[in-house]
């Protein structure tokens, strides 16, 4: 029976405190100490064969299942698909999510306080990649004790963070599932983060991203919010949810009010990111996204040598009218790992849902994502 993994807690742990052990990151800059927040659910088995790491996208947390305080409050980001009998089972599996270096829910961010200045580091903040982001993982992953993960899997940003793990660390997993990802941004994709970020850039408020204890950059974020909400939808789910219907009046008002439902919809998917969500981390966290491609990184320009280094089995989906990462990227990942004839399955799920359908059509994810889940640790066990 399905059912909540019931009142959970973010727990947090510090890694490289002495300058000896900072990371490297991808920018070559050393860089420590960092904070990582990160919770946990289900339980982890004696052989610690049963782990399996979930990745949030841009806009995510550590907080993917059950709710904080009491039951009531808001879900975790992903908690239709993560509890007892769902997608991702927690009375088999072990699972853990973390937050990201560089965003602003727990783990260490340029709004986090710079020990050597005692100040938020801002944009003195190093630059960061995805890569940085699964580093950061590995090392909550040893402090956790396990050796290999069954599964790391993760939609949207998540899942360049399963597809750069598999590539990272192709001794360290069993599989990867990448559902609405991409191997490369698409310039088209480069273009929307860039308004964006110029959004936020351009907001008086912003002060070379010195603005805590401040006035934020308010109006900047929530623009930029409001334009990768649009990526998000599709052009079938705008006219179902909106069509052309007006706000409040029966006729047009021949003003610059907002008239129109979607108008509406977009200034308030704005006004509520400002309140969970930093503008310094949406310039790193877009700036990682527009730095990630697996085939310059790790195949010389070409996807298909790149995927020579994987050694997991691969679950690939996609959703026909996701037209932020549409279907032909997954497909150019399957294509390359079938020329070098490598484990994996690919699904592309009908959907009028656009980009969060990954979010939003669990149903129709959960037979696919579980069964691929047991067939891998079946196939574990049987070794």
């Amino acid at each position: 029976m399905k059912g909540s993994v019931g009142i959970v807690e973010t727990k947090y742990v510090t890694f490289a405190n002495n300058e000896k052990d900072f990371i490297k990151l991808d920018s070559g800059k050393e860089f420590g100490p960092i904070t990582v927040a990160y919770e946990t659910y289900g339980n982890l088995n004696s052989e610690k064969s049963n782990a399996i790491l979930v990745c949030h996208a841009l806009s995510g947390n550590a907080h993917a299942a059950g709710f904080h305080k009491s039951i009531g409050h808001k879900p975790g980001w992903w908690d239709d698909a993560i509890g007892p009998g769902k997608a991702i089972d927690t009375d088999k599996y072990f699972v853990i999510c973390s937050n990201v270096i560089g965003g602003c829910a727990g783990t260490t961010g340029p709004s986090s306080i710079n020990p050597e200045t005692g100040k938020p580091y801002g944009a003195t903040f190093p630059v960061i990649t995805i890569g940085d982001m699964v580093k950061v993982q590995k090392l909550l992953i040893d402090y956790l004790g396990i050796d290999k993960l069954l599964t790391v899997i993760g939609g949207s940003m998540g899942g360049m963070q399963a597809l750069e793990w598999a590539l990272r660390y192709p001794d360290k997993l069993q599989s990867s599932i990448v559902i609405a990802a991409t191997s490369r941004l698409s310039p088209q994709s480069i273009a929307f983060n860039a308004v964006g970020r110029n959004a936020i850039i351009r907001d008086e408020n912003w002060n070379g991203g010195d603005y805590y204890g401040k006035v934020p950059p308010s109006v900047g974020l929530s623009i930029a919010r409001m334009i990768g909400h649009i990526t998000y939808l599709s052009d079938e789910s705008m006219h179902k949810k909106f069509g052309r219907r007006l706000q409040t009046r029966n006729e047009f008002g021949f003003d610059f009010s907002k008239e129109f439902q979607v108008e509406s919809y977009l200034e308030y998917q704005g006004n509520k990111f400002v309140e969970i969500f930093d503008a310094n981390s949406y310039l790193y966290v877009t700036k990682a996204m527009d730095y990630f491609d697996v085939a310059t990184s790790y195949g010389k320009g070409s996807l298909e040598e790149a995927m020579k280094l994987i050694k997991s089995r691969m679950l690939v989906v996609s959703f026909t009218s996701d037209w932020l990462f549409p279907p032909y990227q997954s497909q150019e990942i399957v294509q390359a790992l079938l020329k070098q004839k490598k484990d994996v399955t690919y699904y592309n799920i009908e959907s009028s849902y656009g980009h969060d359908a990954f979010l939003l059509e669990i149903e129709l994810e959960e037979k696919i994502i579980s069964s691929f889940i047991d067939a891998t640790y079946e196939r574990r066990e049987r070794k």
